[in-house]
């Protein structure tokens, strides 16, 4: 695929993700796909997921905890296999009502045709602020964590 293909792969990507496509989605990826981000202790969708069915985890801890309120992709950077993808979101915390501003950084290593690699990049101060009461409601809610 060349950089323009790419580029739009990964642009129906995130229409997906807005529309709760996560089905849909995850047909973008390769079975043997890494999502990675920063590993936070008090972020349960915070880490490394590994294959379909550890993404799709991802996604599910995500919405579990958080609905974005707003997501936009402000700048997509393509060469080779990689595609980086700039934006802002701004999240709600299901469980503490707080919500949260957070500029990222997505990186997306392609190969024929599909996503093999995600590394995603963000501060950790705002979610975790954002969410620091959910350790005290993990008794309550062994879901979030799973």
């Amino acid at each position: 695929m060349n950089t323009e293909q790419n580029k739009q792969l990964v642009l129906e990507g995130y229409r997906k993700f807005q529309s709760g496509d996560i089905a849909g989605l995850l047909e973008r990826f390769r079975d043997d796909a890494v999502w990675t981000s920063p590993d936070s202790e008090f972020i349960p969708f915070a880490g490394h997921f590994h294959g379909k069915q550890g993404i799709a985890q991802f996604f599910a801890k995500l919405n579990a905890n958080v609905q974005a309120t707003s997501f936009s992709v402000k700048e997509l950077i393509a060469e080779g296999d990689k595609v980086v993808a700039i934006g802002d979101s701004s999240w709600h915390g299901h469980l503490t009502g707080r919500d949260y501003d957070l500029p990222w950084v997505h990186v997306f290593t392609l190969r024929d045709g599909m996503v093999e690699r995600v590394d995603a990049y963000y501060d950790t101060a705002p979610p975790t602020a954002a969410l620091q009461a959910l350790r005290s409601a993990e008794a309550d809610r062994p879901d979030l964590r799973q």
